[in-house]
């Protein structure tokens, strides 16, 4: 099982690779340009060479910096974002967690401390601030994540991640509660930093966020974890409204499409405005994932009693 792990994490990666070209790409297109094209067919050797460019670099420390926690808050971060990768029914027979749905929660809110780390021992005022918006908006956005989770748990029956698969074999979950669905990939967004909630990186007033100190190794590792996230978040949002299992086609082609959609965002949204963030959190996807909650607590209710 080890060794399996082992592989899985390398693809994993590998995979990391080619979503930071197929974002590039994407991005090219969305502006009207071609975006990498020129290392390799097509560009495809692009991210490995940005990888040893980056690599290469030298590494620098701030000598007012907490030399500790600014060293391992990257290494923390890309492992929570690889530990996550076991909550997945693999039908391979690597990992099958029974309180799966639990484990990614934990892991999920484990995730906001390394970047809270990773600005605070840069001791830096951008750092800080962006690692501070970081932490308010993962809080407010895990409530309506967590509750999306719970609602569909109600229908399950199971806190078992296959249990998801049996169940959509011949529906699927998001056409029973699509707006749902929407809540969740709009927290899964907050919950990844990504545009328009993009607030932890606001390059036009923090110089580039809680990372603003890394460069190097630091920098391609907080880097690593975040697509790693992104591809994850994928494959769970599959997983919990699109059906399929890990080892059919079909699941990964559906997985690609929820990545694009992560890309085509970025592309066509501008950020928003701190308080717009925090109003759609707490007055308009709190309240519909209550009371989808709340609904199916009710049908289920009905469904036993009958």
């Amino acid at each position: 099982m080890t060794a399996g792990y082992l592989v899985l994490i390398v693809c994993v990666l590998v995979g990391v690779a080619f979503v930071t070209l197929l974002e590039r790409k994407i991005l090219g297109y969305i502006q009207i340009r071609k975006g990498p094209n020129k290392l390799g067919i097509l560009g495809m050797l692009q991210p490995f060479s940005d990888a040893v460019k980056l690599f290469v670099k030298e590494q620098t420390f701030p000598k007012s910096s907490n030399f500790f926690p600014y060293y391992v808050s990257p290494v923390m971060s890309l492992f929570v974002a690889l530990i996550l990768w076991g909550v997945l029914p693999l039908d391979l027979g690597l990992l099958s967690l029974e309180m799966g749905v639990l484990f990614f929660l934990c892991c999920l809110s484990l995730g906001v401390y390394p970047l809270m780390g990773a600005g605070w021992s840069s001791n830096c005022k951008y750092s800080l601030l962006g690692s501070l918006r970081a932490v308010a908006q993962t809080i407010s956005y895990e409530v309506s994540l967590a509750i999306v989770l719970l609602s569909i748990l109600f229908l399950v029956g199971g806190f078992n991640l296959m249990g998801f698969n049996e169940f959509q074999e011949g529906f699927w979950f998001i056409w029973l509660a699509f707006p749902l669905a929407g809540v969740w990939f709009g927290s899964c967004l907050a919950e990844m930093n990504r545009t328009p909630f993009d607030f932890a990186e606001g390059e036009s007033e923090l110089v580039s966020g809680f990372n603003t100190e890394y460069s190097s190794g630091g920098f391609v590792l907080i880097f690593m974890a975040e697509y790693t996230s992104i591809l994850f978040m994928s494959g769970v949002t599959v997983v919990l409204f699109l059906g399929g299992t890990l080892v059919s086609l079909s699941f990964y082609f559906k997985l690609v499409m929820v990545g694009f959609l992560f890309i085509w965002v970025r592309g066509t949204l501008p950020r928003l405005r701190y308080d717009k963030l925090m109003h759609l959190a707490w007055k308009s996807f709190l309240p519909l994932a209550l009371n989808y909650l709340i609904f199916f607590m009710g049908m289920m209710s009905l469904f036993f009693y009958d």
